[in-house]
């Protein structure tokens, strides 16, 4: 079977403009260190107020992408606002996993109760992907792709981070040279963030400058890690 290049990393989104929001700088700055980055989104994000349907949203997620530096970028079928944790979640983003051969995966971390219950779902989902990827003589669910094991999970935050900062496994990681992009990747999405709604990259740039503040950095992103990271060069990664 013919499988298309692998991709280094892959993050995980209910809707587009998910993964931009809460780690969009990290894959910049991935994207601009050589690595192949991609991203899923479970739904098209349809219908919201001011879109007049799915191919503008998308056509919205392309440019972002491009805006980040994103190779690949795989909308699923999922239903936007009905999103829940299934079997045939689980097993069509598994099969996507083994498709693309991630090294990491980033997933929402978090639920956002003032927000779409989607974005719990989502992390469910990913969450039971990545440990469908590996499963054996289960072939017939997943495309017959080959079991993957995926060797790192990271879950990244729309909002709340101040709590999430409280939690074991956090990484904080310095966006200083690409939060500009992140901001540009977001504005990409006018159906769902017009002039009126411009607070939403105030919030956005003051949350990476105040994760930035607390690591000495000018802006950063959050992540956190469900297991221990071992370090293998200790030297290198404090310096």
């Amino acid at each position: 079977m013919s499988l298309p290049p692998q991709l280094d990393i892959i993050a995980v989104g209910a809707h587009p403009d998910d993964v931009e929001i809460a780690c969009g700088g990290i894959l910049a700055r991935l994207a601009r260190q050589g690595h192949s980055v991609g991203i899923i989104d479970l739904t098209d994000g349809e219908p919201t107020p001011l879109s007049p349907g799915p191919e503008v949203r998308l056509a919205e997620a392309k440019d972002a992408a491009a805006v980040l530096g994103v190779q690949h970028r795989v909308t699923l079928e999922l239903p936007n606002r009905r999103l829940f944790d299934s079997f045939e979640a689980r097993t069509l983003l598994a099969t996507e996993f083994r498709r693309y051969r991630p090294k990491l995966v980033i997933g929402l971390g978090a639920s956002t109760p003032t927000a779409s219950p989607d974005h719990w779902q989502a992390m469910q989902i990913t969450d039971a992907a990545v440990f469908y990827a590996k499963l054996t003589k289960w072939d017939e669910h997943f495309d017959g792709l080959p079991p993957l094991v995926i060797p790192a999970l990271l879950h990244c935050y729309l909002i709340d981070q101040e709590e999430a900062l409280s939690r074991p496994g956090r990484i904080i990681a310095d966006i200083s040279d690409t939060l500009q992009l992140k901001l540009a990747a977001i504005r990409c999405y006018k159906t769902q963030f017009p002039p009126e709604k411009e607070y939403v990259f105030q919030r956005v740039e003051a949350a990476a400058q105040f994760l930035g503040q607390a690591s000495r950095v000018e802006a950063a992103e959050l992540l956190t890690s469900p297991r221990p990271v071992s370090v293998p060069d200790l030297m290198g990664f404090l310096f």
